[in-house]
C-alpha cells in the first residue's frame, strides 16, 4: 500500500522498504489549459548542499548523472494520458558515495512568459516507485497549495547514517528554475 505523503513529512526508505534497490520517481499532472510543460529536475548535492557539479543536475538536456545511477527519460511537453508523463530511475546502490542528498524539482518551463502557474494543473502529483516489485511506496500530491508558484522543490532523497530517507519538502516559488539553479551552484 502506496504512502501519501504531506508537506513535510519524511519516509525511511532503507527502514520500511530494506529491499528498495531501484526507484522510479514519477510525474503526471493534467493541464487545465494547453501548452502547460511541467519539468522534472534533480540536483545531487554533496555534504555542503550543493550541486557536487554541473554534470550533477538531471534535467531534460542532462539525462544520466556521471555515475550512471540516476536516469532522466525525457521531457514529456503535454501531460497528455493517465500514466506519469516524467520519469526519472535511480539506483540507489549505484549512488556515488559523494551524494547525501538528492533534490527533485518540477518547474513550469517559460512560466513567466506563458503566464503560467502550479495553479492551471489538474492533478499534480510525484510518486516514488520500487520498479522490481513494481509497486507505488510513495505519493505526494502538488495541489493548489502552490497555485501561485512556478517551480517547486517538492522533496528530496536524504543519505543519514547510510540509510536513505524520502523528505516531502514542499517548497514552492516563483524564482524560475535558474533561480533555484543558483542555489545548489557551488561558489
Amino acid at each position: 500500500m502506496s504512502i501519501n505523503l504531506k508537506k513535510g513529512a519524511s519516509f525511511n526508505l532503507t527502514k520500511n522498504e530494506p529491499g528498495l534497490k531501484k526507484i522510479m520517481i514519477g510525474l503526471g499532472w493534467e493541464p487545465a489549459s494547453a501548452g502547460l510543460d511541467l519539468d522534472a529536475s534533480v540536483f545531487i548535492n554533496g555534504a555542503n548542499g550543493k550541486l557536487i557539479s554541473e554534470a550533477h543536475f538531471i534535467f531534460y538536456n542532462n539525462l544520466k548523472s556521471p555515475d550512471g545511477a540516476i536516469v532522466h527519460t525525457g521531457d514529456n511537453r503535454t501531460g497528455v494520458g493517465d500514466d506519469d508523463d516524467e520519469i526519472i530511475g535511480a539506483n540507489l546502490d549505484m549512488i556515488d558515495s559523494q551524494s547525501v542528498e538528492i533534490v527533485v524539482v518540477v518547474s513550469i518551463h517559460e512560466a513567466v512568459a506563458r503566464r503560467h502557474k502550479f495553479g492551471l494543473l489538474n492533478d499534480a502529483y510525484i510518486r516514488l516507485y520500487d520498479v522490481d516489485s513494481k509497486r507505488e511506496v510513495l505519493r505526494y500530491d502538488l495541489d493548489a497549495e502552490f497555485g501561485d508558484s512556478t517551480e517547486v522543490i517538492f522533496g528530496k532523497l536524504e543519505k543519514r547514517s547510510a540509510e536513505w530517507h524520502f523528505v516531502a519538502t514542499g517548497q514552492g516559488s516563483a524564482i524560475g528554475l535558474q533561480g533555484i539553479i543558483d542555489k545548489y551552484i557551488p561558489a
